[in-house]
């Protein structure tokens, strides 16, 4: 019997999902996190990009293809680089028959030329798949909400994840201004800012 090991892997995220929902009611973004070196580092280097997160999230985010997440990070080199994560197949298809992509490249240049990696690996299967659960209930794309975003906080919007608070979907929205950093959390099927959340 021939395995599809991406398949088995899919599977078993949606299993652990549907069988231990504690894992989809912790957030993936920890709001105490946001004053660490490292997001202060990130938010200082935002500066050098020439692509706003709205931007690579309209550019992937064509035909099918639906965008579950975004955020600005440094790789592996801790060069400034933006990540999307995508469903190929778009929300209305299951995360066991999709393909979980990431498109990541660097955002200093004009032109914003990511490469894409499918998953495999259980952690970012997991992940992608809990995205594109939530996101499969939203009556927004990641586009709409980073726009929402945008016109309720000035700033730059450096991340949008989405996640589960008091058992609603919801999108944490980043938004780096004059240094600090603010979390607007953002009900994904009203549209409405949640407030007092986290």
């Amino acid at each position: 019997m021939k395995f599809d090991t991406q398949s088995l892997v899919a599977r078993f995220a949606v299993l652990a999902v549907l069988a231990f929902p504690i894992v989809v009611t912790v957030p993936t973004v920890n709001a105490k996190a946001h004053d660490d070196q490292e997001a202060a580092a990130l938010v200082q280097a935002l500066s050098g990009s020439k692509v706003s997160l709205l931007e690579g999230l309209r550019q992937v985010g064509k035909g099918n293809e639906a965008t579950i997440s975004a955020k600005f990070e440094f790789d592996d080199n801790h060069k400034l680089s933006l990540s999307v994560y995508t469903a190929e197949k778009g929300v209305a298809v299951d995360a066991e028959h999709n393909v979980l992509k990431e498109f990541s490249g660097s955002p200093e240049q004009p032109a914003w030329l990511p490469q894409a990696e499918v998953f495999k690996d259980i952690p970012h299967v997991a992940r992608a798949s809990e995205q594109l659960t939530l996101m499969s209930v939203s009556h927004f794309t990641l586009a709409d909400i980073v726009a929402m975003a945008q016109k309720r906080q000035k700033g730059t919007v450096f991340s949008v994840t989405p996640a589960v608070l008091g058992k609603h979907p919801v999108a944490v929205v980043l938004v780096a201004d004059k240094g600090k950093v603010v979390e607007l959390d953002i009900d994904m099927v009203t549209g409405q800012r949640v407030r007092g959340g986290r």
